[in-house]
């Protein structure tokens, strides 16, 4: 089953910025998912195993940094069409 996430991660640093950063190549890493990222988060869309441990994975990475951090993720089980901007008229 294909599901979409959408994750917003906060580094609770000043110096910010490369972290996030980091995370998102991390997650770039996995060719088998399709990534859409924004100024607000990162949508992912992809196998729900593949995209849940990716997630997983990726977060733990950023976790184990030593900094506080805060990640907020939101699970669809559908597979939505993250490529492409919804007409809201």
């Amino acid at each position: 089953m294909n599901i979409t996430a959408d994750v917003s991660f906060y580094p609770l640093v000043e110096n910010y910025k490369p972290e996030i950063k980091n995370f998102i190549h991390q997650l770039r890493g996995y060719s088998d998912l399709e990534l859409v990222t924004n100024q607000l988060s990162t949508q992912i869309r992809g196998d729900g195993e593949l995209v849940m441990a990716a997630l997983n994975k990726c977060m733990l990475t950023s976790m184990q940094g030593g900094d506080k951090v805060v990640f907020v993720a939101r699970y669809l089980n559908s597979d939505l069409d993250i490529s492409v901007k919804p007409d809201i008229d």
